[in-house]
């Protein structure tokens, strides 16, 4: 039996991205593509608890299906375990996502969304992102990368509880490192504006900086020099080194 895939993203299902993605691992197994009916960035592990959920399948053949959802990342993964694959998926797969999600843009990445939901359901899961925001940003580059990793992942699996984060970075590839994320922050995230209407509104952009520019060890230093960024990534969030320092408390 050939393996399951199931792929979908934050940039919705029309998206080069996930579009290139279902082609270059298609030799690898059957595909189902479920993905948000547009852009959905940010979103996270966000769900829908509030509105109806609907499915449209766009696409049908051998091997090959593709849903949108006119909802999250998350709930695109939810419904598609639930509802479209006929048996547990070998591999959960977001991506590719038009812009990077290193460093602490990992936690508000509807991509790593989708990777985290399928690592949750004890699915081996990766997350392919690249530094490049242009919607017909060149993927070629990336093809022999997402194919090998693909494979080792099938073949292997991933220890429980560990999803991949993979980052390619823009231009020449250096070569390929197994890293952390990075220290890094958003400033001045909230810009203001005053509507000729009369009243306020407010944009949400901001500007990224590693905390730690020198750290060799981290995918920001990684992409920064034009290597690809594997960060393996875990759902657990225990923060093991204080837990006895904690139960210390005069509680």
């Amino acid at each position: 039996m050939r393996p399951l895939i199931l792929i979908s993203n934050d940039d919705g299902y029309k998206a080069k991205g996930i579009n290139e993605l279902a082609r270059v691992v298609r030799n690898y197994g059957d595909i189902i593509v479920c993905a948000p009916q547009g852009p959905r960035s940010g979103m996270s592990r966000a769900f829908s608890a509030t509105i109806p959920l609907t499915l449209n399948l766009e696409k049908k053949e051998v091997g090959l299906e593709i849903w949108s959802c006119n909802g999250t990342p998350v709930d695109c993964v939810k419904l598609a375990l639930s509802e479209l694959c006929p048996r547990k998926p070998d591999l959960v797969i977001g991506g590719i996502n038009h812009g990077d999600n290193a460093s602490v843009n990992a936690h508000y990445s509807g991509t790593m969304g989708v990777t985290m939901e399928g690592c949750m359901k004890y699915i081996p899961s990766i997350a392919f992102s690249l530094c490049d925001h242009d919607e017909d940003a060149d993927l070629s580059p990336l093809e022999p990368y997402i194919r090998e990793i693909t494979q080792r992942v099938l073949a292997e699996g991933l220890p429980m509880g560990i999803c991949l984060n993979v980052n390619f970075p823009r231009g020449q590839y250096q070569g390929v490192k197994v890293c952390r994320m990075a220290h890094g922050s958003w400033y001045n995230e909230v810009t203001k504006y005053h509507h000729p209407r009369g009243y306020d509104y407010w944009w949400m952009v901001g500007h990224f900086t590693n905390d730690e520019p020198e750290a060799e060890d981290t995918d920001r230093w990684a992409l920064d020099h034009g290597y690809i960024a594997i960060t393996p990534t875990t759902i657990d969030l225990t923060a093991y080194s204080a837990i006895e320092k904690i139960k210390n408390w005069s509680l």
